[in-house]
């Protein structure tokens, strides 16, 4: 009987806190104040909301502007690679990939990237023109 009891009790806490889980979510917030400029506090919240939403692709590719901003190439990366693994067609991460690529002088990585960039582009396919512009300064610096 108080196996019973004390099982219907785990069963009772695990479906509340599974409940309650979903229901947690700081992307808001974060965003709000990522785009206040308060780069710390949101990256925590950023990172508390991946806690509770694993594939919040969209936490991700904030945490990794942030990154970008501080300058940390290896947490930049890994969370666009994850952002890219959750969403593949996800504009504004390849973009973020390729302008890794590009100060890595990685042409040909690059190159790949851009046609798959000009493949999923609906928003920012403008920015097509200056990946192109910036490959081929690199050919010109290349070939001289």
């Amino acid at each position: 009987m108080i196996k019973k009891i004390t099982l219907a009790i785990i069963l009772l806490f695990t479906l509340v806190f599974n409940v309650n889980a979903e229901k947690v979510n700081f992307f808001d917030e974060a965003k709000s104040l990522y785009e206040n400029e308060k780069y710390e506090d949101s990256k925590f919240l950023f990172q508390r909301n991946i806690v509770y939403n694993p594939k919040d692709s969209k936490s991700y590719l904030y945490l990794a502007k942030i990154f970008k901003n501080e300058e940390n190439k290896t947490e930049l990366e890994k969370n666009i690679n994850t952002v890219l693994l959750l969403e593949p067609n996800n504009e504004e991460a390849m973009y973020l990939l390729i302008d890794i690529e590009l100060e890595r002088s990685n042409f040909s990585k690059a190159e790949e990237l851009r046609e798959d960039f000009k493949k999923i582009c609906s928003n920012l396919c403008d920015k097509i023109a200056s990946i192109n512009k910036r490959l081929k300064e690199f050919e010109k610096k290349d070939a001289s």
